[in-house]
């Protein structure tokens, strides 16, 4: 009832967003549905990686708009938020990746946003097209767009709510790749498996949370070296730092012992 499905396979979890007869247009359970995932799978050692893809033919078609002239009718202010799902994918210690099989409009294309990967179909539409709609962009899109494509390609793509394809979205540096729609999932899951087998879970944990914190913290360089060193000082000794040179020397898969529930601490804010 949720509309969305969780699978776990291999240290893969794949997310999907699962109303096909929909187009998996976004509801607020769908909504509360993800974060609650996203907070599950974070605190399960068997999960590397995840993927977030939809239901085919398309990923998102964007909210809900069965509702007619009431769909964007006042909300109560006390619960309302404009970013629906929390945490948002770029707040978890694993990876995520967005595999955008098919049309990714408005809160689906934000969501994909929030990603740390994208890989997208060739031919699909995407768009944040909100203020054609009379409302605005969505799930921290003013910041997702701008950080990872420029504020430039943000003010092309929010402020005109233009509709463009999986190539642009390439160009724009909006995603990673671009493929035939039915090879977006495979692919993804190519290279989420990679990770969860050859990626160190806490090199992976450290390594993302310092990605997006200089980001969002807007870290000068010599900050993120004192950072570098200071997560260096955590994983060097340590058994999985051994393990992975030796694995390497051996021409095997690593065996990873490091388990963020036991192990996690956050970095410093300043």
């Amino acid at each position: 009832m949720s509309g969305l499905r969780v699978e776990i396979d291999g240290g893969v979890a794949v997310l999907t967003l699962d109303r096909p007869q929909r187009r998996n247009a976004f509801t607020s359970a769908m909504g509360r549905a993800l974060g609650q995932a996203y907070r599950d799978l974070d605190a399960d050692d068997a999960v590397r990686v995840l993927v977030l893809t939809g239901a085919a033919p398309a990923f998102c078609a964007g909210a809900d708009l069965s509702g007619g002239a009431d769909t964007f009718e006042s909300p109560d202010g006390s619960t309302f938020s404009a970013s629906p799902v929390d945490p948002p994918a770029f707040a978890l210690r694993k990876p995520v990746i967005a595999a955008v099989n098919g049309h990714a409009i408005g809160i689906g294309m934000t969501l994909a946003m929030q990603a740390d990967i994208r890989l997208v179909a060739a031919d699909a539409r995407y768009a944040i097209p909100q203020v054609r709609l009379g409302v605005l962009p969505d799930a921290m899109a003013h910041w997702t767009v701008a950080r990872v494509a420029g504020l430039a390609v943000a003010a092309d793509i929010l402020l005109s709510g233009r509709t463009f394809d999986g190539h642009e979205a390439v160009r724009l540096g909006l995603a990673s790749r671009c493929l035939p729609a039915a090879e977006v999932l495979p692919a993804a899951l190519e290279l989420a498996r990679d990770m969860a087998v050859n990626v160190a879970p806490l090199s992976a944990a450290l390594s993302k949370r310092l990605l997006w914190d200089t980001a969002i913290r807007g870290y000068h360089p010599t900050r993120v070296a004192d950072l570098e060193t200071e997560l260096h000082l955590r994983v060097m000794g340590r058994p999985d730092a051994a393990e992975g040179v030796r694995a390497r020397l051996e021409h095997r898969e690593p065996v990873w012992s490091a388990r963020l529930s036991a192990e996690w601490k956050d970095l410093p804010e300043a």
